[in-house]
C-alpha cells in the first residue's frame, strides 16, 4: 500500500488548466470581468464580488516577498526529507497573495519585500509554482 501523498493536489476539470499551464511553465491567475481584480487560489467565482464572470490569464511571474517561515520539523511524508524548507506568502505583481515556497535563496538572506520571480519544480505527477530570487537582467 502506497502512503498518502500530502503534498500533491488534487487535480480535477476546474483546476487542470493551472495545473497544464504549470507544466508549460507558466504561473495562471483567474481575472474577474466585472470588477477587475485578480485572484489566486484558482475558484469558480470572484472571492471580492461575488461574480462568476472569471476567466484565466497568465501572471507575469513577478512576485515580492510578504512573509515566510522556516520550517525544520514536519512529521507528515513525504515533508519530512524535505527539511529545513522555506514556507512563505509573496505578492504577485497582478496583486493578489500566494502560499508558496522559496527556493535557492539561503535563509540569513530573507528579506521582506524582496524581489521574486517564478520557477516550477517537478513533484510527482504535477509541476509546482515556487519562487527564487529575482533574475534581473
Amino acid at each position: 500500500m502506497t502512503a498518502a501523498r500530502y503534498d500533491l493536489p488534487d487535480v480535477d476539470a476546474f483546476t487542470r488548466p493551472y495545473w497544464q499551464a504549470a507544466a508549460e511553465g507558466r504561473l495562471l491567475l483567474r481575472r474577474c470581468a466585472a470588477c477587475g481584480r485578480a485572484h489566486h487560489y484558482p475558484r469558480e467565482f470572484c472571492p471580492h464580488c461575488w461574480s462568476e464572470d472569471v476567466t484565466w490569464e497568465s501572471a507575469s511571474g513577478r512576485a515580492t516577498l510578504y512573509t515566510w517561515s522556516v520550517v525544520h520539523r514536519n512529521d507528515l511524508p513525504p515533508f519530512g526529507d524535505r527539511v529545513p524548507y522555506v514556507a512563505a506568502v509573496v505578492d504577485l505583481a497582478e496583486g493578489p497573495r500566494m502560499m508558496t515556497r522559496i527556493v535557492d535563496v539561503p535563509e540569513a538572506d530573507l528579506r521582506i519585500g524582496m524581489e521574486l520571480d517564478v520557477r516550477f519544480r517537478e513533484e510527482g505527477d504535477v509541476t509546482v509554482p515556487v519562487f527564487g530570487p529575482r533574475s534581473h537582467g
